[in-house]
């Protein structure tokens, strides 16, 4: 393992879903994360998954980072993190979440975890970033969104490499591992573009 992160930050949903092992994944992260002594970054609220994760994390002695949009703010509760931002909008909460973590790890949620997901992906195909992106994987949640992906590798639309960079685990402990140990993205978008 080359080193272990100060930040985290973790994308999931601001729902429950419908299982729950959802809300228990979240709360074992926020776990993990804390007795690693690992800050959580995450975006604020003190619902579904993202509120179980918070008050783990915060109940385990973790530190706890909570990034809002200020029109979220003024009409949803939050966890009462060790640290609260409130920014601008979506745009400005994403670019902090980044600035503010060196790794990003996304949970069962829904089309916000997904795009925040995809951003931070992306970015890193970009060479925006070379901090390393994870998957929980919860009771095969990422299950068909794994095939699709590989789906667009396949059409040509992605690099396998890419696919690949994707850190996938079911357990938490060993998916930080992971991602502590993975090297930086070995494929970029640009470079491919040149040729």
């Amino acid at each position: 393992m080359r080193f272990m992160f100060e930040s985290v930050c973790v994308f999931c949903g601001s729902s429950p879903g419908t299982r729950p092992g959802y809300a228990e994944a979240a709360r074992a992260m926020g776990r993990e994360l804390a007795r690693r002594r690992i800050r959580l970054v995450y975006g604020g609220g003190d619902i579904g998954c993202m509120g179980e994760l918070s008050r783990a994390a915060l109940e385990a002695g973790g530190k706890v980072l909570g990034i809002i949009p200020r029109r979220l703010f003024e009409r949803v509760a939050t966890a009462e993190p060790t640290e609260l931002v409130i920014a601008d909008d979506m745009h400005d909460r994403k670019a902090r979440m980044y600035e503010a973590s060196e790794a990003f790890i996304a949970l069962p949620g829904g089309v916000g975890t997904m795009d925040e997901l995809f951003e931070a992906w992306t970015w890193r195909q970009l060479g925006y970033h070379s901090k390393p992106v994870g998957l929980l994987e919860v009771e095969g949640f990422f299950g068909p969104f794994l095939a699709l992906i590989k789906t667009i590798a396949g059409e040509g639309f992605m690099s396998p490499a890419l696919v690949a960079d994707l850190i996938v685990d079911d357990e938490a402990p060993r998916l930080l591992d992971r991602m502590a140990a993975a090297p930086p993205i070995a494929y970029h978008k640009l470079q491919e573009s040149r040729g």
